[in-house]
């Protein structure tokens, strides 16, 4: 059965398009850009929280250069056997500091985000997964920054 997507009205496509990238620092950011966008404020924040109810949006926020304000991230992965992918994935996504999770076709067919308050806080989670899963997590730290924004226009 085919994924259901909800419509998009070309007011949702310019919010979408205007709230990628340069989110104003104001007192009243929303209200900043519901007048760039000719709506209310209450109409934009309404459609933000529709937008990520449906999943169409599934974040909204900023993104942080964690390590500059104490804290940590890893991208992490397991090999996990089929018949406990359910168990695990529930067991993994249940602490807090897992960001993302996803699937792969793969040996390691479980890759996750991890993000701590202190780099300390990698190693602890990662232990408390060993420890729920009785599974080895493969830790991949971050070797490089590299910045690569990349904004997708909503077309009609």
């Amino acid at each position: 059965m085919p994924e259901h997507r909800p419509e998009l009205d070309p007011t949702d496509r310019r919010v979408i398009d205007e709230l990628q990238g340069g989110f104003p620092l104001s007192p009243e950011p929303y209200a900043a850009v519901a007048d760039k966008l000719g709506i209310s404020e209450q109409d934009l924040l309404q459609r933000l929280e529709r937008l990520l109810s449906e999943r169409t949006l599934t974040r909204f926020g900023p993104m942080y250069q964690i390590e500059r304000i104490g804290g940590a991230f890893t991208l992490a992965a397991l090999a996990v056997p089929e018949e406990r992918f359910e168990e695990v994935t529930a067991a993994v996504n249940a602490l807090p500091q897992v960001a993302h999770n996803y699937r792969r076709e793969h040996a390691l067919n479980m890759w996750f985000v991890l993000a701590t308050e202190t780099p300390a806080g990698i190693i602890e989670a990662i232990a408390r997964i060993e420890q729920a899963t009785g599974l080895k997590v493969r830790n991949f730290p971050k070797e490089r920054e590299y910045f690569v924004e990349m904004k997708l226009p909503v077309r009609a």
